[in-house]
């Protein structure tokens, strides 16, 4: 599939930014321009997401090749790959299949386990179900403002700033209509694959995948890499891996503290 992209910047090394559920490259722009004077910056929209095409699957061995097939359309061999949330299992998968093809790898605020089971944990995350619930009960055909649109997800997810999120996936139409630029039906059946992690026995008895640096980053306020996620999983499949925590931060950690996320990302790349 022919992600759509955005570039910034023309330093190499190549580094590129794969975003999370919801999200889009344009999320990104802030931290993109304060990287373009180290790196080749590429922001990628997901399939499903932004202005990259739609597709009824969705799921981490599709999105991992598509990762492959822009990096082999626009030559580049090795890159920084740095990827939040669902963008940052993208990037496990493709580390896990083509470790030849990373420099570096930054994953914000996600580990490699699954987050479809139930528990403490899961529930002090993200509710996709009503995120994805109140996103469909909006009816277009009634719409008329984004206002509108704010109200309608106010009544399920009180939550301003996840609202906000979300709604910058409203597209106007040329005849003022709106609509999501997600695909939602897709984005929703597939929500298990999306949720599903890596098989850490698979990287037991010294199999882990090493070869270049890795770096978790997690937000000190999202409960979505708990403490023992590193001992547990992260250190058995990533085994030199590192992890820092950005004070003030919660899930979204590019949006919250944008410019501690840089300072954190250079040092470990360019130190």
């Amino acid at each position: 599939m022919e992600l759509f992209y955005r570039k910034y910047g023309e330093a190499k090394p190549p580094l590129i930014v794969v975003h999370g559920l919801y999200g889009a490259s344009d999320n990104w722009v802030t931290v993109a321009k304060s990287l373009s004077e180290h790196f080749e910056v590429y922001l990628l929209d997901q399939r499903n997401h932004g202005r990259s095409p739609h597709s009824d699957e969705h799921n981490y061995e599709l999105m991992k090749d598509d990762l492959l097939e822009f990096m082999d359309k626009m030559q580049i061999e090795k890159a920084v790959l740095v990827g939040h949330s669902m963008g940052g299992k993208t990037a496990m998968f493709f580390a896990r299949d083509y470790p030849e093809r990373i420099s570096s790898l930054i994953v914000v605020d996600i580990a490699p386990k699954s987050y479809n089971t139930p528990g403490e944990a899961s529930l002090k995350t993200i509710n996709h179900k009503q995120i994805i619930t109140a996103m469909k009960q909006v009816d277009f055909s009634k719409i008329t403002s984004r206002e509108e649109v704010g109200e309608e997800l106010a009544k399920s997810i009180p939550n301003e700033r996840v609202r906000q999120f979300l709604m910058k996936n409203l597209h106007r139409n040329k005849d003022n209509s709106y609509n999501w630029s997600l695909n939602v039906d897709a984005l929703d059946r597939n929500m298990p694959h999306i949720l599903e992690g890596m098989c850490e026995k698979d990287f037991e008895k010294g199999n882990g995948i090493v070869g270049f640096p890795v770096l978790f980053i997690r937000g000190a306020n999202s409960q979505y890499i708990l403490d023992e996620d590193i001992d547990n999983i992260i250190l058995t499949i990533f085994p030199f891996a590192e992890v820092v925590t950005v004070p003030k931060a919660g899930h979204w950690v590019h949006a919250e503290q944008p410019a501690l996320l840089v300072k954190n990302l250079l040092y470990f790349v360019l130190e």
